[in-house]
């Protein structure tokens, strides 16, 4: 498409690396929220926590830019959808901070207990979901929508994996009802990384959206 006004394409392509620093820092916070709760680094934890303003100060930044770019540029049909959509993904990745916050949080709260388990399955958990949001930032920069509908698709694993944690973690709470408040919080961790992965879902339907027009909901 045709550059509306000087400039334009440089505002987008600025617009898309400030998503991807964005989506960068987002990742980072996940692993190192994951890795503080098995080391028992609090250190690492309060970083994940503390990094959580600048992310919150990357989403204004960028819906800010969003809003005046359509306002000066005016734009239409994908340029639009585009701007449009960076305001979607910026609260996506968001809200994925928040999640690595829980997880940081967590690991506070359990860092005199020793495990009822060993996290092996929240780690398979938290590598699939950093996967999935790595390869959703890299759809997004090449506009791929098979690699988009791949990000969607990986969602299925996620869910089969927090089913099994949440089985074990049940079965050891009727076996031993001290175990419940540790296994509790595990169960949030899990969930908040299967939030996660729900998230990097909704990034590959608005990758979709950007290229085809079409939102479709590909996450159940």
């Amino acid at each position: 498409m045709a550059t509306m006004r000087p400039g334009f394409d440089r505002e987008l392509e600025e617009l898309q690396q400030d998503i991807l620093k964005m989506g960068s820092m987002v990742e980072q916070q996940i692993y190192n929220a994951v890795e503080s709760l098995v080391k028992k680094d609090e250190k690492l934890a309060q970083k994940v926590i503390e990094d959580d303003d600048i992310v919150d100060n990357m989403e204004y930044m960028i819906e800010d830019k969003c809003v005046k770019l359509i306002a000066r540029q005016h734009p239409l049909a994908k340029d639009l959808r585009f701007v449009f959509t960076g305001v979607k993904i910026a609260t996506d990745l968001e809200r994925m901070s928040d999640n690595a916050v829980d997880i940081a949080r967590t690991t506070i709260r359990l860092l005199n207990q020793q495990y009822i388990k060993p996290l092996i399955d929240i780690l398979k958990m938290a590598e699939l979901t950093c996967e999935m949001v790595k390869n959703a930032l890299d759809a997004y920069i090449n506009q791929d929508i098979a690699a988009a509908q791949k990000v969607c698709d990986a969602d299925d694993e996620i869910d089969g994996l927090y089913s099994r944690i949440f089985r074990e973690l049940l079965a050891i709470m009727m076996e031993d009802p001290n175990t419940i408040l540790q296994a509790t919080q595990l169960l949030f961790v899990g969930r908040y990384l299967e939030r996660i992965a729900d998230h990097a879902t909704n990034l590959g339907e608005w990758i979709i959206y950007v290229v085809t027009g079409e939102k479709k909901e590909l996450n159940d």
